[in-house]
């Protein structure tokens, strides 16, 4: 009895506070503990109205207060305003140290992270930052005690309270609209920083329409396909696609960077397209889109999923097709044809910790070339240039610049050395390319073969305070949608399909984007089909004109 009393005793010293008020003491802790970015964002977006900032302020604490005091029911608020703090938490921390947005494409592309890709992001900094913001606040809401209304003075208590809360968001919604509205359009992007209601309500419409895309099954496409102009080639023509991951364009010599990032590639007389942009921001999007029918205006992620792609046109043509992968997966773009995942292999020579250097893409090449009986196309899916963890992408010997950044939190590194570690990993992409080439080359008396390079995404290193990439591309840096795209092709495959490679060295100067991919590929392997497209081929200008070739448009 008497350690009941004393438990009892214990429990009664805890404080007490009603449900309402420790909702609004939550909201407010949310608002301006966990949503620096989003202020700081705003702010800057009504940088010649401070009223309507004010106002703004208003508006969005009662609306948030409205929400939050929704969840004030019994047995219902400590675990919500537990997943309310934890969740604005980890938000705050990506957004606030990387300028990130946590919107729907976002987690898609978290969803399908590997645990060693997502372990670069789980630093001491950040287990700081989650004790600290997160855990912490989320012990004390366990410890108070909440004193409970009656159910129906509860309700009408409850009600009468948000109803407030909305009225005053109504009131100055309606009051400055003409403000908000100009700053809604010029900047749509400003309520995606809001912890943590921006990244629930993405998380939640990701997961709807998982569930909904488990369900699509593709369209067939192209099953007119059929390849042409193959009477001039007495040995297989073969294309090799390094798919890229992370290079943005603008660290890249050929396109002009001071730095020779792009030593051997200078010397093997490619073709390079300096005005190249992305049909995404994060790989999740980037790749399925990439090798879809679909230009980026109107791709969409179910779309991709319900349409068969660029790999299974070239099926229809009886083109042998593989994919060897040493990143996250090919996002359902190789449900359909031969698929290699090679971290899983866990090879010490190039791998550790679940992760490998893009050399294990380089040791599978030349067997499979050996293997090659008719045309043929290969994907190779790089890590590249993937963050934070740059320095975990390119062996020793490619430290040329330097002091390059070790560490997978940017807070340790210096801009400098984030910089350098960044351009290493672009030298070595550029060995990884170059020697592709040079396989083909050394290949050349069994296949006819040509290269191309595209990356799927760009990469902010601290321009405006932004890091890595996945912004949502309405509102996306140039950094992380201007990429680096060449090609290069054999003298026999030019000689024989027809390709005037010096004219091609003066096509360059026009704007290119991942819309180009589908059509210049089918080009290149002179594949016939309704649903190719000459326009949007990079080599049919340089093509010359015979009864065969003008069959393929």
């Amino acid at each position: 009895m008497k350690d009941s009393a004393t438990k009892a005793g214990l429990i009664d010293r805890r404080p007490a506070i009603g449900s309402v008020t420790l909702c609004v003491a939550t909201t407010l802790y949310l608002l301006f503990v966990t949503n620096h970015a989003f202020w700081s964002t705003a702010y800057g977006d009504f940088a010649t109205d401070r009223l309507s900032f004010v106002l703004f302020a208003i508006g969005i604490s009662a609306v948030s207060m409205a929400i939050v005091t929704a969840f004030s029911a019994k047995y219902v608020t400590k675990p919500f305003l537990i997943l309310f703090v934890l969740t604005a938490a980890a938000g705050s921390w990506f957004t606030d140290q990387f300028g990130v947005i946590v919107d729907k494409e976002m987690i898609r592309n978290a969803a399908v992270s590997t645990g060693a890709e997502a372990g670069h992001l789980i630093t001491v900094r950040f287990a700081l930052h989650m004790l600290l913001t997160g855990i912490l606040p989320s012990l004390l809401i366990v410890w108070v005690r909440i004193r409970h209304r009656p159910v129906l003075s509860k309700l009408a208590h409850n009600t009468g309270v948000i109803l407030a809360c909305l009225s005053v968001f109504a009131t100055i919604g309606f009051g400055d609209y003409r403000a908000f509205a100009g700053v809604g359009r010029a900047h749509r992007d400003i309520l995606e920083r809001l912890n943590p209601f921006a990244p629930i309500t993405s998380t939640i419409g990701f997961a709807v329409s998982s569930e909904e895309d488990a369900r699509v099954a593709a369209a067939p496409l192209g099953i007119d396909a059929h390849r042409v102009n193959t009477a001039g080639l007495n040995k297989p023509r073969v294309t090799i696609i390094v798919a890229g991951e992370t290079a943005r364009a603008d660290d890249f010599s050929l396109g002009g960077y001071p730095r020779k990032t792009n030593p051997e590639l200078e010397k093997q007389n490619v073709v390079y397209f300096p005005n190249t942009s992305s049909c995404g921001t994060a790989t999740a999007i980037s790749i399925p889109c990439m090798f879809s029918i679909y230009p980026r205006t109107a791709y969409t992620h179910r779309k991709g999923l319900a349409t068969e792609n660029l790999l299974d046109v070239l099926s229809h043509a009886k083109v042998d097709v593989s994919w060897l992968d040493n990143d996250t997966g090919s996002y359902h773009v190789t449900d359909r044809v031969a698929y290699t995942s090679l971290p899983q292999s866990n090879d010490p020579r190039f791998c550790k910790d679940s992760e490998c250097l893009d050399a294990i893409l380089l040791d599978k090449v030349d067997d499979w070339l050996d293997h090659v009986k008719g045309d043929s196309v290969l994907v190779l899916h790089q890590i590249g240039s993937h963050g934070p963890a740059y320095f975990a992408r390119y062996p020793d010997e490619y430290r040329r610049f330097v002091p390059d950044c070790r560490a997978n939190d940017f807070g340790n590194c210096t801009a400098e050395e984030i910089t350098n570690a960044y351009d290493n990993t672009i030298l070595y992409t550029d060995h990884v390319v170059s020697t592709v080439i040079d396989k083909l080359k050394q290949h050349s008396e069994k296949v006819a073969g040509a290269a191309i390079y595209v990356s799927d995404h760009g990469e902010s290193l601290g321009e405006n305070g932004i890091y890595l990439h996945g912004a949502p591309y309405i509102v996306a840096p140039s950094q992380q949608t201007h990429v680096p795209f060449l090609a290069w092709v054999s003298d026999d495959l030019a000689k024989s399909a027809g390709f005037d490679m010096s004219c091609m060295a003066k096509q360059t100067d026009g704007s290119r984007s991942h819309d180009n991919l589908f059509h210049s590929v089918l080009g290149l392997m002179d594949v016939a089909t309704k649903v190719y497209d000459p326009h949007l081929d990079v080599f049919a200008a340089c093509r010359r004109q015979t009864d065969k070739t003008a069959s393929i448009q």
